[in-house]
């Protein structure tokens, strides 16, 4: 077992500090884009899923802005050489972790028939949004930019390597 030292809690709670900071510009995005929808050509006057809608998109737009802000701040020591596939593994993630907000609204606006801008705004921005970041930073952390995955694990120099005993070069 592993012992955690001050420096490695630190590091951590330096981590989810900058995450809450890059997921608060994500939620300023999101909550904008989705009330402006909800408001104006996506309401559900006008268009009955319009709710669900209008959180699909301000969603997409923010999960690609929480990326960018992860991927250079957050995450940035531990980010993958390869950036299309970190860019992959980060929106499966992020798209999963859509859900749990979705289904919130989802929940909330048609099963308990809370309609009103507040209710989904509580139910998907809220509730939503924070089951949603807790699923989303322990999968960021331990499989998008682990920093012990194969893929991104450098070899040392030859000259780093210990030789063995038995290697005939020693």
């Amino acid at each position: 077992m592993t012992t955690v030292t001050p420096s490695r809690w630190s590091a951590l709670i330096g981590q989810i500090l900058k995450f809450g900071a890059v997921g608060a510009v994500g939620l300023v995005i999101d909550v904008v884009i989705s009330n402006v929808l909800w408001l104006t050509v996506l309401a559900p006057s006008v268009v009955h899923e319009g709710p669900i809608i209008a959180k699909f998109i301000s969603t997409v737009v923010a999960i690609f802005a929480n990326w960018i802000g992860n991927r250079y701040w957050t995450f940035a020591k531990d980010r993958q050489k390869n950036t299309m596939r970190e860019g992959i593994e980060f929106f499966a993630v992020s798209v999963v972790g859509m859900v749990i907000p979705l289904l919130c609204l989802w929940v909330t606006h048609y099963l308990l028939d809370f309609t009103s801008i507040w209710a989904d705004n509580v139910s998907s921005n809220v509730i939503g949004l924070g089951l949603g970041a807790v699923f989303r930073f322990v999968l960021y952390r331990y499989w998008v930019y682990a920093p012990n995955r194969k893929h991104r694990t450098l070899r040392p120099p030859a000259e780093a390597l210990p030789l063995a005993p038995d290697s005939g070069l020693v």
